[in-house]
């Protein structure tokens, strides 16, 4: 019997140190284990002997001071001591000139010059004639970002003996968009619930907001819109105004603030006003009563983020006003606050029979110059809606005296949800370094929404979240490289795909460069796959209808017209595409001469964006010699093929990363294998009904005729509620 008790017991201790060692991905990259490189392990602790860290009055430098000793009890078993005095052997000093009197010296006041409020300084070097590394800043949000930085180092096994960085964002509001509703859906999300439990706020604010703020912060995004842009009224009343001021105040330490969606019409809907009309002068007293309410329960409340006249949400023009007007209007009540308005370009009318991606730029490139100076109007990075591929919209260089604010989604809403692994980061550095030659070569969509191609100000970029309640936060262990990536791009949007993939896999997993080298070139192949075997050479928006989920080229009996995938394939017999050009919809002449050029020349437009700007004809012959259709089949087929080899790479991954998070990719992947075959199967036996094309030989037959695959229905798909 004893026996038995002592198996039990061993049993169950045994179970335990399973379950500790095992990962759910929930600590994301800030996870702090102890630094298995013997030689790395051993620098560090030599160099980092004492910690001096004398913390600032303010909430965000004790957040900073909190991280530093989290991580470096985690990474390397130090226990830092606080004290303001040298000691033997190379000191870590931390904090502001003001806040730590070690720092108070013209070395780090001269380099700390050009650092603003958020920059900071890392360097190893001597400060009255003694060894140190010093992370400096003129503020607790500098400090903050130090921190993380210098944590990431050592997270990655870099070399700290020669530090000399230097470093501040390029962009001012790096802000993360919630499309979460007051109900705890999340439309467009694929994680589980919204992760604000607004029914508990504010009597219980649950531990899992820090542990958000914190990977925010890590990343450099400095502020959060906490509601879907298809706002309910109800945010802005003091019965959630009370819940938003408690997540304000879990925030702010770690530098983030908060921002709303507001409904156009709330004067009406909750403030019991005939009208929400922009020049009226009880609506323009509400509205500024309604901004001092938010501001005395909120007193670093960031503004407001809008959706207006799209897709049934109401607007100025419900009253013959135009943009500018709504967006002037809420400026001026925010603007004793410092608050900003982020206006959404997002926009197209079914009752204008114009191609849906000419429409944002009919009715904003009209308002230029127009917007009060603490209103940023926020164009999505393509013309039409986020999809695997888009070229740059034509907004961005279009609009020399109106700052412009960059929108990506991270969340996969036309990308295979959060079952498919396709790392973003190509996507968003597409977007960022494309040229919109508005001030001649060089004039990137960076340099637009940073300010510095028209010396604005006020800058911002913004990306759509992928967050909920599971476990590992984003539905796919690799899901959260988009989180990751949006957050380090947003900091310097000139870092490429590469280096914040191996940042992100050593945080995340390992440093082993067995396990980071191929992984990371899986990564970095993945966003083309999907662009392979979903939409390649220029096709888009052929997902389903509503939910997005799977490929559905054949619709055409949606509500409008340009809900229908029929209205952006064009296929006939002759071709497909849709026609872009001086002979079809001429939105080639909404970009620079240079850049329609390129795409208005069938010869020089860009094989990627090809379908997007041409209706070609079957019998083309591309550049590398295939016909039109068999390179249309090449590219499914090997877009297909390709998450098979993404599933052997991963599966001689086995024994290097955590085996149930192994296990969690494995099986995810081989769901997107299928659904890869689903896209390639549907797709091409649909597209061969017009062009009345063979398959070409040597590739593997369609599993099922196409009327099986046109006949799927599914039911319950997440994150469907509204459009975006």
């Amino acid at each position: 019997m004893k026996n038995r008790l002592l198996y039990i017991l061993a049993l169950i201790l045994f179970m335990q140190s399973i379950s500790a060692k095992a990962d759910n991905g929930h600590r994301l990259w800030l996870k702090y284990d102890r630094i298995t490189n013997v030689n790395n392990y051993k620098q560090y602790r030599y160099l980092l002997q004492q910690l001096v860290f004398r913390a600032g009055a303010d909430v965000t430098s004790v957040a900073a001071k909190n991280e530093l000793q989290r991580g470096l009890a985690g990474l390397l078993d130090l226990s830092p001591v606080e004290n303001n005095q040298f000691v033997a052997g190379r000191t870590l000093i931390i904090g502001t000139p003001e806040s730590n009197p070690l720092l108070h010296t013209k070395l780090v006041t001269d380099l700390l010059v050009q650092s603003g409020t958020e920059g900071f300084i890392i360097k190893a070097t001597q400060l009255s004639g003694k060894n140190c590394i010093i992370i400096a800043a003129n503020t607790g949000n500098g400090v903050l970002y130090g921190v993380f930085n210098f944590l990431r180092l050592l997270q990655t096994n870099q070399d700290i003996s020669q530090l000399n960085i230097t470093d501040s964002p390029r962009i001012n509001y790096r802000i993360l968009d919630h499309w979460d509703n007051l109900e705890r859906t999340v439309e467009r999300g694929y994680a589980g619930f919204s992760i604000w439990n607004w029914h508990k706020l504010p009597g219980y604010v649950d531990p899992l907001y820090v542990d958000y703020a914190r990977a925010d912060a890590s990343v450099g995004i400095n502020g959060v819109v906490l509601n879907n842009v298809n706002a309910n009224p109800l945010i802005i009343t003091k019965e959630y105004l009370v819940k938003v001021a408690a997540l304000a105040n879990t925030f702010r330490p770690y530098g983030i603030k908060v921002y709303l969606s507001v409904r156009f019409s709330s004067p009406v809907e909750i403030g019991g006003l005939k009208t929400a009309d922009p020049l009226d002068g009880q609506v323009q007293k509400w509205w500024k009563d309604k901004a001092d309410e938010i501001y005395s329960y909120i007193p670093d409340f960031g503004g407001f983020l809008v959706k207006a006249n799209s897709e049934g949400q109401p607007g100025p023009q419900t009253y013959g006003r135009s943009h500018a007007d709504g967006a002037n209007l809420l400026a001026d009540a925010l603007a004793p606050h410092k608050g900003i308005v982020m206006w959404r370009a997002f926009v197209y009318d079914n009752k204008v029979p114009d191609d849906r991606a000419k429409q944002a730029y009919n009715e904003f490139k009209p308002l230029d110059g127009k917007f009060k100076s603490n209103v940023i109007v926020q164009v999505k990075n393509g013309p039409v809606d986020f999809q695997p591929r888009e070229p740059f919209h034509p907004l961005f260089g279009a609009m020399p005296g109106t700052p412009l604010m960059l929108e990506f989604q991270i969340t996969q809403e036309y990308l295979g949800f959060s079952t498919h692994l396709v790392y973003l980061a190509s996507l968003f550095k597409e977007c960022l370094d494309a040229d919109t030659y508005a001030k001649g070569k060089g004039s990137t969509v960076a340099k637009v929404i940073d300010g510095s191609l028209e010396g604005h100000k006020l800058s911002g970029i913004a990306g759509v979240g992928n967050i909920g309640t599971d476990a590992n936060w984003c539905g796919h262990p690799f899901a959260q490289a988009n989180w990751f990536a949006f957050g380090r791009l947003a900091w310097n949007p000139e870092l490429t795909s590469d280096a914040i993939a191996d940042d992100w896999l050593r945080m995340t997993f390992s440093n082993d460069e067995s396990f980071v080298s191929p992984i990371k070139q899986m990564m970095l192949d993945s966003r083309e796959n999907s662009v392979n075997y979903m939409t390649p050479l220029g096709l888009h928006h052929i997902m389903g209808t509503n939910t997005h989920y799977g490929p559905a080229p054949w619709v055409d009996n949606a509500g409008r017209p340009d809900w229908n995938p029929v209205y952006y394939h064009k296929a006939d017999s002759a071709g497909v595409g849709f026609d872009r050009t001086g002979t079809g919809s001429n939105a080639v002449a909404q970009y620079a001469p240079q850049v329609r050029d390129e795409f208005e020349d069938l010869k020089t437009c860009p094989t990627k964006y090809l379908l997007w700007f041409h209706h070609v004809k079957w019998n083309y012959t591309m550049s590398s010699g295939n016909s039109l259709w068999n390179e249309m089949v090449q590219h499914y087929y090997t877009g297909a093929a390709s998450v098979k080899t993404m599933q052997q790479t991963w599966g001689k991954m086995n024994g290097k990363v955590d085996a149930e998070q192994f296990e969690e990719v494995k099986q995810l992947l081989a769901i997107q294998e299928q659904e890869a075959r689903w896209w390639r199967d549907a797709c091409v036996q649909y597209f061969q009904t017009f062009s009345r094309l063979p398959i070409p030989a040597g590739y593997e037959k369609p599993e099922h005729p196409l009327d099986y695959y046109r006949q799927l229905q599914f039911h319950y798909v997440p994150g469907i509620k509204g459009y975006n």
